[in-house]
């Protein structure tokens, strides 16, 4: 086991010196093969094997689907549907934008291209009507990982491939869990605006307003919210499957943004393919990196000394379940979710089988604490961007992130983690005890 904690330790040395980590994975890869006396052609042979699955082609769909949603004018949409509901409560635009943010979260399925597309919208707006600068690009930023738990999520697939799960499983584990997740970031919003002066809400609409507001607003929104239930109706009634959904989402996508909206030109078509076609790249070339990785790990028998370790430590299921916990916030404020997911899941999945824990609650869990991770300090990847996006430094976001943090994002980990029905009720109920 010598050589698996160099190899990890120069995993985290290759990070630390600002070496991509795709290759810092397949440096390490490389190590073991050598230390090990493995068969060089092993990584290219497995690697194939790992990145020719079918399923996978889910994951550059949807980071087309994304891009285009980005480009075109749907995020917009998106805030103004949800804003007629909860736009004259005090905070209301926030939650606006927290639920807006799950939405195009979850059909575009990356945190950047939600960020980079509701921020710049909604951001502005709460400024102007009061909010303080750093609890408006806080508030954001947290919600920008909800799409990982609103279906369809691309890292919900990625750990159904590399779980052997079923997809559409993994995608309503996590379903109530972000509903609860947004919930508690909209009513923690709220809350710590309760005490600041000069904070504007949306006017009350006229009665004799109130059907063409109404129906002006629905009516531009539908395009955009008709998206997902096209997508989950059909993957969930058996029309078509994830993979085909992915597919349809585009061709759906293109005619939206360009005849509906008209923010999405031929121009932007064009970079957006050119874009999604070298994120995919990056994408496959980390899957086969780090499933190598990965694969050599469990093939030196690291999943069951971590367990046998373990057991000598605590049987409590509930023990694991927290060491489970601090393992993956710790991966996911150090490494990209994609990279956390494959690397982990190999790993922890026999662990979690050992102790009772289901396949499809990891999985939740996994989603869980890699979001959260995203926005924890002192890495917090997404908490930086969110400051380049919004333009407000990290100090001033940094207070109200930690609210957040404690008030929304703690309890709901602490509820998927320890409640097993939380991510077991709705697969079952849809797809039966046998899914």
């Amino acid at each position: 086991m010598t050589s698996i904690g160099i190899a990890m330790l120069l995993v985290i040395i290759l990070i630390v010196a600002g070496v991509p980590i795709m290759y810092a994975f397949l440096a390490a890869a490389l190590g073991l093969v050598v230390i090990l006396g493995l068969d060089p052609s092993f990584i290219v042979s497995y690697g194939y094997d790992s990145t020719n699955a079918v399923v996978l082609l889910c994951v550059p769909l949807y980071v087309c689907v994304g891009t285009i949603m980005a480009k075109s004018n749907i995020g917009s949409a998106l805030i103004n549907f949800v804003d007629l509901f909860v736009g004259r409560i005090r905070g209301g635009l926030g939650i606006a934008g927290v639920f807006a943010s799950a939405i195009f979260g979850a059909i575009s399925g990356s945190t950047t291209a939600t960020l980079t597309c509701i921020g710049p919208i909604v951001i502005p707006k709460m400024i102007e009507d009061g909010y303080p600068r750093g609890h408006a690009a806080a508030l954001i930023t947290n919600a920008c990982p909800l799409g990982y738990f609103i279906p369809p999520s691309a890292l919900m697939i990625i750990f159904a491939w590399s779980a052997r799960q079923s997809i559409l499983a993994c995608f309503l584990a996590t379903v109530l869990p972000g509903i609860i997740l947004a919930a508690l970031l909209s009513a923690t919003n709220v809350v710590m605006l309760r005490n600041v002066k000069n904070l504007k809400s949306e006017e009350k609409i006229p009665s004799s307003e109130i059907v063409r507001e109404v129906f002006s607003r629905v009516k531009w929104s539908v395009p955009a919210i008709l998206m997902p239930v096209i997508i989950l109706g059909g993957t969930y009634s058996g029309v078509f499957t994830p993979t085909e959904s992915a597919a349809i989402a585009i061709f759906y996508a293109v005619p939206v943004g360009m005849l509906i909206y008209k923010k999405l030109t031929w121009k932007a078509l064009y970079e957006t393919l050119a874009d999604s076609a070298t994120t995919t790249g990056v994408i496959m070339v980390m899957i086969f990196c780090v499933m190598v990785l990965s694969r050599i790990m469990v093939m030196q028998d690291l999943p069951s000394v971590i367990t046998d370790f373990l057991h000598s430590i605590s049987n409590s299921k509930y023990v694991i379940l927290m060491f489970i916990n601090i393992v993956l916030i710790i991966l996911g404020m150090i490494m990209d979710d994609t990279s956390s997911m494959l690397l982990a899941v190999p790993i922890l999945m026999p662990i979690a089988r050992s102790f009772g824990i289901d396949p499809i609650q990891l999985g939740a869990i996994m989603g869980m604490n890699l979001g959260l991770g995203l926005i924890t300090p002192p890495c917090a990847m997404m908490l930086y961007f969110g400051s380049r996006v919004s333009k407000v430094p990290v100090a001033e976001m940094m207070k109200p992130t930690l609210m957040f943090i404690a008030f929304a994002w703690v309890p709901t980990l602490l509820l998927t983690t320890y409640i097993p029905a939380l991510s077991l009720w709705l697969p079952r109920l849809v797809l039966g005890k046998g899914f």
